[in-house]
């Protein structure tokens, strides 16, 4: 299987050298462009062979192999780009370069995109008068790739594992939603799936079974106040209101992620204003008790008017070197998104779970699960990070969910936490 696949990622990578040296000599003439062919598939298809034999167990392949890939795929596109429109090097060069920042994600990425397309487009037009569209795509590639890597050294996005199992990685929740929409009928479907006993609403659960679960060195139970336990221990108790803080930076790109992601998804739709949540929230719990005794507990959150889901979150927590540790996962298609978070002490008996934590367990995984085997290939999604305050105060019980992403808060959402 493995050597099926390796031989797989050379032949691909064979392709797209080809498709970039036809491009790099278009216009040349046809035994220039054969040649071009030529050299760029055994350049391509080498260099993958070469980083693939280097790659270690978990690892994705070495940085210049990614950025040799990226400018290859570049050419062709520029290529076609420029043949369509006429355009001139500068204007590849910045567009390029702005495709190639937003698929960095990371706001810095973005800014710098478009700048090194200019900065390298127009470089090119006065070196070489006709620098041809393939030339210049590739080039910002290249030259956006490399200043990336000396200028943002941490790495937001990590491969942690390939065909893994569940036991190997702890700090995910491996269910995946089989459809692709995920909505507030999942956790009913998934016990189907499981084969276990599915509860809708159950009563007096909650979203952890004991807090004692989660203690170990940095954090003892018996200090947090009973009324926090609580809500903790039997959730279903408690009516939350919800008030979401966004950052203004963040709202058009969250509006655009809604409308295109979210809502067809049924999954992650988070209210944008107070007004939306006045239409009232509703919340339960659905469990499935497995065959072996164990529970799944499912966190559901909708619209009360429309049912339209909010999240569904499954809540799980483990224990790993003398540490207790809470993980959600939020189902996607043949995939989960999963929060693994550390409790921490708060002053006045409050509780914090932070996934801002030195610790080797706590933080965001994205993982895809094998439908046919349900081996998991799973990354660190190191640029997300979130905390969830929950508190007394003046005798009532508050939360605060902070998020960040690259280091940049971009929503706080407020609770106020009152018994049914």
């Amino acid at each position: 299987m493995a050597e099926a696949k390796r031989q797989g990622s050379w032949v691909v990578a064979g392709v797209l050298g080809a498709a970039a040296g036809a491009s790099l000599t278009a216009g040349r003439g046809t035994v220039a462009v054969v040649t071009g062919a030529v050299a760029g598939a055994v350049v391509t298809a080498a260099a993958d062979a070469v980083a693939r034999a280097r790659q270690r167990p978990g690892e994705i392949p070495a940085l210049w192999s990614r950025i040799l890939m990226g400018a290859a795929l570049a050419a062709p596109l520029g290529w076609a780009f420029g043949a369509m429109t006429g355009a001139g090097p500068v204007i590849v060069g910045l567009l390029a370069g702005l495709l190639t920042g937003l698929l960095g994600v990371r706001p810095h990425k973005v800014l710098l995109g478009p700048v090194v397309g200019l900065a390298v487009g127009w470089a090119l037009s006065a070196l070489w008068a006709a620098v041809p569209a393939s030339a210049v795509a590739a080039a910002v590639v290249l030259a956006f790739r490399a200043l990336s890597a000396l200028l943002f050294r941490e790495p937001q996005v990590r491969l942690l594992a390939e065909r893994a199992t569940a036991e190997d990685l702890p700090f995910v929740v491996p269910l995946a939603a089989r459809t692709g929409y995920v909505g507030t009928g999942y956790v009913r479907e998934l016990a189907q799936a499981l084969g276990g006993d599915y509860t809708p609403a159950a009563p007096d659960v909650g979203i952890v079974a004991s807090l004692d679960e989660l203690a170990g060195p940095e954090f003892d139970p018996a200090a947090v106040d009973p009324l926090v336990r609580e809500f903790y221990e039997h959730t279903t108790r408690f009516r939350l209101d919800i008030v979401p803080e966004w950052r203004l930076w963040v709202r058009p790109g969250y509006l655009l992620y809604r409308y295109l992601v979210a809502r067809p998804l049924g999954q992650a739709n988070v209210p944008m204003n107070q007004r939306e949540t006045q239409r009232g929230v509703v919340s339960r719990i659905d469990t499935v008790t497995r065959p072996d005794g164990g529970v799944v507990r499912g966190w559901i959150r909708a619209h009360a008017d429309t049912d339209e889901p909010i999240y569904v979150g499954i809540y799980t927590t483990y224990r790993r070197d003398g540490r207790g540790y809470v993980s959600v996962g939020f189902p996607l298609p043949q995939a989960s998104f999963t929060a693994t978070l550390a409790p921490r002490p708060r002053p006045g008996g409050g509780l914090v779970l932070t996934s801002r934590s030195e610790l080797d367990q706590p933080g965001h995984y994205l993982t895809y699960v094998d439908a046919a085997t349900g081996e998991l290939t799973s990354g660190a999604v190191d640029g997300f990070a979130e905390q969830l305050d929950v508190y007394l105060e003046g005798g009532r019980l508050r939360a605060d969910h902070a998020f960040w992403v690259f280091g940049l808060p971009f929503l706080v959402l407020r609770y106020r936490i009152e018994r049914k």
